[in-house]
């Protein structure tokens, strides 16, 4: 199982939002298959928090790559999201669902812990602020190294290939550019989301 290194995470998110799908998230026990991502553009992109420039809420998603962007939403909910492209330029890719594997206990009582119900191992992950509260991630993460696992959190890479023909549609969730066709999924993972009108405004 390897750590994935730097460079992965220099591509433009359009390319690297598909290459994350079957990598695995990690955090101590607690690993999970990434089934689901959206890719953001910064300031070419109206849905993008850093579409008006750099502020201190979104400094993180500058670069450099390899880090994770977290922020809070609604008043209620983390959403964290993997930094890529060039140092200096606004890109970054949601992480919106995984299918667990291990530390499932462990996963379901950070969610418990943090208010949540888990009615299914289906739900467990499912969906960008679920997954947070299953990998106990939240605004200490922002910025963390998911490289050097500064904060513990890292993606490998366990050998499996992101599928050949991932599924693609518009991203959901917001309102700004739902249409640009920037979300990747494995096609008939039954971890991946499919409740758009309950998931919290994207990166």
């Amino acid at each position: 199982m390897g750590v994935l290194d730097y460079s992965f995470y220099e591509a433009d998110p359009i390319e690297l939002a598909p290459l994350l799908l079957n990598k695995l998230i990690v955090r101590g026990e607690r690993v999970g298959r990434i089934v689901e991502v959206e890719a953001y553009r910064g300031e070419e992109d109206p849905a993008s928090h850093a579409f008006r420039g750099m502020t201190t809420r979104n400094a993180v998603m500058f670069g450099p790559p390899g880090r994770l962007y977290v922020y809070f939403t609604y008043g209620m909910h983390w959403c964290s999201n993997v930094v890529c492209g060039q140092d200096g330029l606004a890109r970054a890719v949601l992480l919106r669902a995984v299918e667990p594997l291990e530390g499932i206990a462990q996963m379901e009582s950070a969610r418990i812990s943090k208010g949540g119900v888990v009615r299914n191992l289906r739900e467990l992950a499912r969906g960008p602020a679920r997954l947070c509260q299953a990998y106990s991630i939240d605004g200490d993460d922002n910025g963390a190294d998911i490289v050097s696992g500064d904060r513990g959190i890292v993606i490998t890479d366990d050998g499996v290939p992101p599928p050949k023909k991932p599924g693609v549609s518009g991203r959901v969730g917001i309102k700004d550019a739902a249409d640009y066709p920037w979300r990747f999924f494995v096609s008939g993972n039954t971890y991946v989301s499919s409740t758009p009108a309950n998931v919290p405004r994207s990166a």
